[in-house]
């Protein structure tokens, strides 16, 4: 039984709810459900991070790594094709359901990372982990108005990645 303060039942309902938005956009057929997906992630944490905020979005890091290694896995027959145009909109999240795509732009997401750390962590939240400006704000601690300079910033520094596909583009100045 688990004590009245325990947070593990709410968090573990919201990484289940969390999981299963995500999977509702990944191709029919997947091997993967909500649960496998939020017990998969748990345990590629390898601990048990303190806070809420902090475990949330730690475990919205190891679920995007988990679907990008699954995109990478489906997409080893087929490599090569034509880049594919990808716009980021104001969304609370973004539809990536071709494995191709998610790829993109995680390899995208990581360049970004290695210019501005801040906006690709909430670039992060958003995309892959659906959260709101003000959730990504919380999980990364920062305030509500650095979060939402970092998600301009990051929104307009990606699109313009992805518009020449993620390999050929030229990094935003």
């Amino acid at each position: 039984m688990t004590p009245p303060d325990d947070p593990f039942p709410a968090v573990y309902a919201e990484l289940r709810r969390l999981a299963a938005a995500k999977l509702a956009h990944e191709p029919a057929g997947h091997t993967l459900d909500a649960t496998a997906l939020v017990h998969e992630a748990y345990l590629r944490l390898g601990g048990d991070p303190a806070g809420r905020s902090r475990f949330v979005a730690a475990a919205a890091e190891a679920m995007r790594r988990i679907l990008i290694d699954h995109a990478r896995k489906k997409r080893a027959g087929k490599r090569g094709g034509a880049a594919r145009r990808f716009t980021l909109s104001d969304a609370d999240r973004v539809n990536l359901p071709d494995p191709d795509v998610v790829l993109d732009v995680d390899a995208a997401l990581s360049r970004l990372a290695a210019d501005d750390p801040a906006a690709a962590a909430v670039a992060r939240l958003r995309l892959f982990a659906g959260r709101t400006v003000d959730e990504a704000a919380a999980a990364v601690g920062v305030s509500r108005a650095t979060a939402y300079r970092d998600w301009s910033y990051a929104r307009a520094w990606l699109t313009a990645a992805l518009a020449d596909g993620v390999d050929g583009a030229a990094r935003p100045e």
